[in-house]
C-alpha cells in the first residue's frame, strides 16, 4: 500500500497545474486568463512494485465566478524521469520527505495506465486520496462491455451520461459550495 506523507510540496500541485492546465488541447478556461485552481477531490491507486505514485486528483478553476470549470487530471509521481515521457511531464516538484519527484500527466504512464485498467476489470480497489491504506467507498465501477480502448474524461460534467454498455468508473468531488457531485472518470470502449 502507498503511504500518503502529510510534507510539503515546492511547487505545489496546484501551482504545477495551473501552468500546465492552459497548453493542454482539452483546457475549457478563458484564453489569456491565468486559471484560479482550488482542490475538490479525487482517488489514489497503489502501483503494485510500489515505486510511482497515482492520483486522480480533481480541481476546479474558479477564475471565471459565473462558469467555474472541473478538471479531472490523473498524476503519477515518479523517483526519476519516465524514459520517453518529456512530453507528458507537468513539472518537477522538491517532495518534503521523498526528494525531488517528477510528475506527469498519467494518462501517458504505462504505470497509471495498466492500474486504471486493473480497478476497471475489479483487480485494483481505489484508495482514499489523503489517508494511508483506506479504500475509497465512493469510487464506484459500472461493469459492461470491457474494449481495449480505455478513455479517461479530463472536464467533469455531472449531467454527461455515460456510455451505457462501456465499463466505467465514477467518483465524487466536491463543487464550489461543497456539494458531492458524482460523474463518470474514465471507461473501457469497444475501438
Amino acid at each position: 500500500m502507498a503511504v500518503v506523507h502529510r510534507t510539503t510540496m515546492n511547487p505545489g500541485k496546484l501551482e504545477l497545474l495551473a501552468s500546465w492546465l492552459p497548453l493542454q488541447p482539452w483546457y475549457a478556461g478563458r484564453p489569456g486568463r491565468a486559471p484560479e485552481l482550488a482542490k475538490a477531490g479525487g482517488f489514489r491507486l497503489d502501483d503494485p512494485e510500489g515505486e510511482v505514485g497515482i492520483e486522480f486528483m480533481v480541481v476546479t478553476d474558479t477564475a471565471d465566478p459565473a462558469a467555474p470549470v472541473t478538471y479531472h487530471v490523473p498524476l503519477t509521481y515518479r523517483g526519476a524521469p519516465l524514459p520517453g515521457g518529456e512530453a507528458a511531464l507537468v513539472g518537477t516538484s522538491e517532495h518534503g520527505v521523498l526528494g525531488t519527484r517528477w510528475i506527469y500527466d498519467g494518462t501517458r504512464d504505462p504505470v497509471l495506465r495498466a492500474q486504471l485498467r486493473a480497478l476497471l476489470r475489479g483487480g485494483a480497489v481505489a484508495q482514499a486520496q489523503s489517508a494511508s491504506d483506506t479504500p475509497d467507498l465512493t469510487v464506484l465501477v459500472a461493469p459492461g462491455e470491457d474494449g481495449p480502448a480505455l478513455s479517461v474524461t479530463r472536464v467533469l460534467n455531472p449531467h454527461a451520461p455515460a456510455a451505457p454498455a462501456a465499463t466505467h468508473v465514477t467518483a465524487v468531488w466536491r463543487d464550489r459550495d461543497g456539494t458531492p457531485t458524482r460523474a463518470v472518470f474514465a471507461a473501457l470502449r469497444g475501438e
